[in-house]
This record gives structure tokens, sequence and C-alpha cells, in this order.
């Protein structure tokens, strides 16, 4: 969920008309909305396995549940505000670096936990996460424009909210 405006992470089949033509990310209002419900994943080549704790700097991948695509970023503008695109691109077995993004977590505590205030940077462009308070007038009018900027600002911060979460267990 983005911290300032409480929008979720929201993405669907419906791609956008310009940039890469990649199925469109945006933030959405409602809280129960399936479209808005993402898998964390570790990157290719990784250890990591379900039930591992993450911790501040980590390389993680983000799977939109419903349509197996996973949260990806490149050069083309995003369409409202000219920052970094990001889109959902790929399924199950097709994935890359362009869907790799390294956890930053705000504050205190060095694993991610549910409501922490974290930042997502995406490893190819450098790009934070990011969203604000433009919005789409078509086809998913009412949405708000989630993109890529390059500098860390307030409009950066994400925390996890519903969702199913796995106990931690720290190891010695």
């Amino acid at each position: 969920m983005h911290e300032r405006t409480k929008f979720r992470l929201h993405s669907h089949d419906v791609p956008y008309g310009s940039g890469s033509g990649q199925q469109s990310v945006t933030g959405f209002p409602t809280v129960d909305d399936s479209n808005s419900y993402w898998i964390v994943r570790p990157v290719l080549d990784s250890s990591a396995k379900q039930g591992d704790t993450i911790k501040s700097g980590t390389m993680i991948r983000l799977q939109h549940m419903m349509t197996r695509r996973w949260l990806h970023s490149h050069l083309h503008a995003s369409p409202i505000s000219g920052n970094l695109e990001v889109s959902c691109f790929g399924e199950d077995g097709e994935s890359d670096t362009g869907d790799y993004w390294k956890l930053e977590i705000e504050g205190s505590g060095k694993t991610w936990r549910q409501d922490q205030r974290i930042r997502l940077q995406h490893v190819d462009t450098g790009g934070y996460l990011h969203s604000h308070d433009k919005k789409y007038s078509r086809i998913v009018g009412g949405q708000q424009e989630v993109c890529g900027v390059r500098e860390k600002r307030a409009d950066n911060i994400w925390l996890a909210a519903e969702g199913v979460y796995l106990p931690i267990t720290e190891s010695k």
C-alpha cells in the first residue's frame, strides 16, 4: 500500500496504450480487490525459500497473483508524469533482471514485517517504486499512476498491508 495516498499496488490484464504496451500497473483505492495481491519471490538463482526472512538490501521479485506476471520496469516513459514506466511482464517461467527490486527498510529494523515502511528500488534502472495523486481518466479511470523515480522522495514509501504472512523465525 502506498503510504501517503493509501492506494494499493494494483494490476490487471489491461495493457498500456503507449510505452512498452505491457500490462499496466496502477494505484487502486479499494482494500479487497484481488488484483491488488502480490507474491514476494526470490530472484533467479537465489537459495532463498518460502518462509525465509527478508532483510533490508535483499533483491526480490513481486509476482501479480491473478495474472502471474512480474512487477517490471524499464526506460519507457510512464504515461502521465513521464517518469520510468512500471509494468507487469512475463509469466511463471519467464523472468529477467527487469523484474528485480531491492528492498530498503525505512527506520529501525532489519527484517521486513507487515506494516513496516519500505522502499523498492528497481535494480536495472535505479528507480524507486513511486506513486502520487495523478489519476488516469480513461480505461482505468480514477486509478493513480505508479511509476519509477530515480531519487528518494516521500512518495516512494510503501507498506505491506493485507495478505498472508508466515511467522518469522530468526536464524541463530
